[in-house]
Order: structure tokens, then sequence, then C-alpha cells
């Protein structure tokens, strides 16, 4: 030990037993690996600490046995309050059993609450949330019996209905940097996000807590320049130097300094996708790309849409978002996710769902894994799969236009192009339309009486809610709309008059979808008519002006 540089051991035996302990982290990036190990290691030497309180945003984990599922063992974990479960499937297995406590909070909700924590404030109040699974008249973001406490609760202002989420303290937290200085000081030069690191540092101290940074190197004091400090040293205790293999850009890079805004790369050189399912869904998604508008893209078939974009050079027509804080650019997939290169800014990812909750984006596009006949959508809790909520809550309520996406069935299809039109070689045993989903991630009611224009984009069919409920209103060529379409629905459907699904997106060359959008090219670039231009920012006023939230009560099934 030296000053505030320590060894990770060292660290590590400062965590006492049910302590509540907060890991930064958005997959890999920003997730502090090198802590993480030294826990999981001395728990499994000393069975210490034990019945700790687990708190996180994004999963920080890489959907197998990194990240904090090296945590997943019996005893260690007492609570688990988390806002994405997808990529930590060793600790959803035992909350799924029952096993330990467990929450699933909105992604937004989780950034927003280390924010009110630092300030001693009562919580976070917001309909985000409201007629979904986190609504207490549902399961209150519980995952399981042995769940009790009540974090979340309805409170009615002015006739409105709005969620307030408790706050909790926290009593040690892992943060991750790039340098750090002898004093603490911290900068993030290397990071791909910056994610929530000051405020769960801060809300950290002020719990009384202690702050331990894993970094890459380690300077000494008063070298950094203030202005790239993105932590300073009164809010750290600890520093502990990481290795290589630790500290890793994301899971899947270990350094590309696009990733850091370090260098721009040439989006000309990306190769094109394979002409499969997933880029027809994903080009009959780009067709609604908004030219000059604000999108966020979600995780999974959601992140073809960007390349898209690029093939048919519309990046510059549009700026494209990552919940945890990109602004621009073309998001990254994979165990990349979250990373993006060429981006214009990077924001802290609590800033960024400010902005999101208060209807800044024009579009999203995000994924669908359950839809039933009033247009709810799951993409949560489903069978033995928990993947947790995410941002996609804070997305879909907020957005003004919503596109889901994905195959129509799942498990086996398999689909061909011939001579441009669409045809199905092998059926999916799994339908994603169903009576009822299994819970409510996204509420068609309350997105019919906000006004929202939803899509739902499958391969070979094309749906729009309604106040009468899902409207088919296209189908791709090649298709037999009853046996292919209306027969594999468990519930009604709309069929006035489907038209046909554009040729182009069958067609493997590239669709010219900036003619088609009527971008125009102005200086090499491609931007977004001026009329355009006017009716979204007219379509902002209209919201602000109107009130973009829901106004009144809220149906809950089941009451």
């Amino acid at each position: 030990m030296t000053g505030k540089l320590v060894s990770a051991r060292a660290a590590i035996e400062r965590i006492r037993p049910r302590d509540t302990l907060c890991i930064s982290g958005f997959v890999g990036t920003g997730t502090p690996e090198e802590l993480i190990k030294a826990l999981e290691s001395r728990f499994l030497h000393s069975n210490a600490p034990f019945d700790l309180t687990l708190v996180f945003a994004a999963a920080p984990g890489d959907g197998d046995s990194r990240g904090v599922n090296r945590l997943a063992h019996g005893g260690l974990l007492k609570r688990v309050i988390g806002g994405h479960w997808a990529l930590v499937p060793k600790l959803g297995a035992l909350a799924l059993a029952g096993e330990l406590e467990a929450y699933n909070l909105p992604l937004g909700v989780m950034s927003q609450l280390y924010r009110e924590v630092a300030g001693k404030r009562g919580g976070v109040l917001t309909k985000i949330g409201l007629g979904t699974f986190v609504d207490p008249r549902q399961d209150g973001g519980r995952l399981n019996k042995a769940t009790w406490e009540d974090l979340v609760k309805v409170i009615v202002i002015d006739g409105e209905e709005w969620l307030l989420y408790k706050p909790f303290g926290i009593d040690v937290a892992f943060i991750r940097g790039t340098t750090a200085d002898r004093n603490g000081n911290i900068t993030m030069e290397n990071e791909a996000l910056t994610l929530d690191t000051l405020a769960i540092a801060t809300a950290t101290k002020n719990s009384g807590g202690l702050v331990i940074a894993q970094v890459e190197r380690v300077v000494a004091a008063n070298t950094l320049c203030s202005r790239d400090v993105e932590v300073p040293g009164i809010l750290v205790d600890y520093i502990v130097e990481a290795t290589a293999e630790n500290h890793r850009q994301t899971w899947a890079t270990q350094f590309d300094p696009a990733f850091a805004g370090q260098r721009r790369v040439n989006l000309a050189k990306a190769s094109p996708m394979a002409l499969d399912e997933r880029k027809l869904v994903a080009r009959r998604a780009a067709f609604e790309l908004p030219l000059g508008g604000v999108i966020n893209l979600g995780i999974g078939m959601p992140e073809g849409v960007s390349r898209v974009a690029s093939e048919e050079g519309l990046l510059g027509a549009v700026t494209l978002t990552a919940e945890p804080g990109v602004i621009g650019g073309m998001p990254q997939g994979g165990l990349d996710f979250g990373a993006a290169i060429n981006n214009d800014a990077l924001l802290a990812q609590n800033q960024q769902f400010d902005f999101y909750d208060g209807g800044g984006l024009d579009l999203a596009v995000l994924g669908m894994a359950q839809v039933d006949a009033q247009g709810n959508v799951n993409v949560s809790k489903f069978g033995s799969k928990l993947a947790g909520a995410g941002g996609f809550i804070n997305i879909s309520q907020s957005a003004s236009r919503l596109v889901f996406v994905g195959t129509f069935t799942t498990g086996g299809l398999d689909v061909a192009i011939d001579h441009g039109e669409l045809r199905i070689v092998r059926e999916g045993r799994t339908s994603k339309f169903l009576p009822a989903v299994e819970q409510i991630t996204f509420n068609g009611d309350i997105a019919c009486r906000r006004g929202q224009m939803v899509l739902y984009v499958t391969e070979r069919a094309v749906f729009q809610l309604t106040e009468q409920g899902l409207e088919l209103i296209e189908i791709a060529p090649g298709i037999d709309i009853q046996t292919q379409i209306l027969d594999l629905i468990p519930f009604p459907i709309i069929a006035r008059q489907p038209r046909l699904m554009n040729p182009r997106l069958y067609n493997p060359k590239a669709m010219g979808l900036a003619q088609l959008l009527g971008a125009n090219v102005v200086d090499g670039c491609v931007v977004a008519p001026e009329d355009e231009l006017e009716r979204r920012r007219d379509a902002r006023k209209r919201r602000r002006l109107s009130g973009s939230s829901l106004s009144g009560t809220v149906a809950v099934p089941g009451q």
C-alpha cells in the first residue's frame, strides 16, 4: 500500500459483510474486471464478505462468465438491483430460482438514482414504468417471491400518476478509468464511455462509503490536466492498477482508438451485411429513419439499422445515439455494444436518459421477443430467460415514433430470397405473437393514448398499432397472407388492404434509400430537406405544449 495506490487484494479486504456494492460497466465497457475477480477470489478462499447487496445499471457482464457473473456464488450476494440482466445469466439463474432477492428497474432510472443518492434527495419521480412490470400494481420490478421490499410506489400529483423510485445508500463502489494520479484524480481518455462514473463516486462518498477505482496506469500527483479529470481525487479512496487483460476497452476489443474518439474511421470500407432475414428487417426499419432526426437503436437486431444506414450513405442525414451516452456516428454491436465510432459527442449515461425521458428521440428501433393482441411487447422475462428491461422502458415510453423489429417466428426459421420474393424454407418453432405476453415491458394501450406511432416489423409482414388492435399494413412478395401470417397469429388481426413491402428490400444491391427518403447532397454530405426539419421542429413544439407524458390514471391489467 502506497497512499491511495493499493493492490486489488488490499482494496477488497475493506468490504464488509452486508455492504451495498455498486459496480460500473456497460457490457464490458467500464467494467472493473480486476476488482470483480479479486472479490470473487476473496470469497472463495474465506467465505467473506457475505450477504452483499449488488447494484448496477447496465449489466457489466459478457453473457457467460466474466464481469459480475463471477459473483454468482451462494452466500456472497443477498440482494441484486439491476437495470439489465441479459449479460449476467449466472446471476439471472439465481434470481429465477429464488436464491436471492432480485429487482429489475429501468436502466435510465438506475442511472438517475445515483444522482439522487449523491444529493440525498427522495428518489426519482417519473412516469417511466407506468403500466409495465415495474409498476407496483404489477410486479414492482420484483423478479421472484423471495423479493419482498417495495422499491417503487405510485404517487398522485394534481390528479396525475407518477412512480417514485426509492433511493439507497452505497457502501462500496467499483469504478474504472484510464489514468490516476497519486491523489486519486481519474481521467478516462482510453475509455469508450464515461457512463455514471462521477455520479456513482459522488453517491458513494456522500453515503459514507469507499470508492475503489481500477485504472490502466498511475502517474505522479499534480501532473494531469484538470480539464481531463472526470472524477476528482476527493471522491476516490483507493486506486488499483489493473493488468491489460482485466482492463479491456470492451469484451471484444482490447483497445481501438476509434472507440475513444482518438481517430476517425472510413465507413465506406465497411463490408455490407449478408441479405438474410436480419438484414430484411433492418432494411425495412431503415425506411422509417427521419431525416435530420435523432434515433436510438437497441441491442440485437436493431443494430443492423446502423449498418444499413451506412451502406445507403445515410449516416450523415440522421443522428444515431446509444443509451450509455453516444451521440452521432455509428454505434457498434455484439460485445462492443455501447461503443461507437465517429461519434460527435459523449454524454454521461444519466444525462443521455434525461434527453430520452424528456422526449428527445424522434425514432427508436427496438427488439421484440413477444407481442400480444393489445400491442404490448415483452423483452424482459420470457420462459426461462431473464433479459431485463435495460433502457427499453425509458426509450419506448418516450420516443415520438417506435419501430419494434424481429423475425415473425423464432427457433429454426429459415428463409430464402428467390427472384425478389421471400420464401419460407422452414418455419420457426415459436411465434413472437401470443394472446398475452408473459411480462409487459411496453404497454400498447398507453402508447395509443399518448398518440405514439408504433410499427412492428418482421421479414414477412409489417403491423401498425391502432386503438382497435394490430393492423397488418404490409406483406412481403411471395408470402401467403392467410397461411403464413394470419393463421399463425392466435388473435384477430385487422387486415384491410395491406400493400406489398417495397421490392427493393429483397434486392441484393443497395436500395438507394437516401433518394427514396428525399435526402439532398450538399458539399458531398447527405442532408435532410428543409421542410422535413421544419416539420420535425413543429412536432417537437406540439409535444412540448401538449405534454408528452400521460395524464390521468393508468389502466393496469388484472385490476
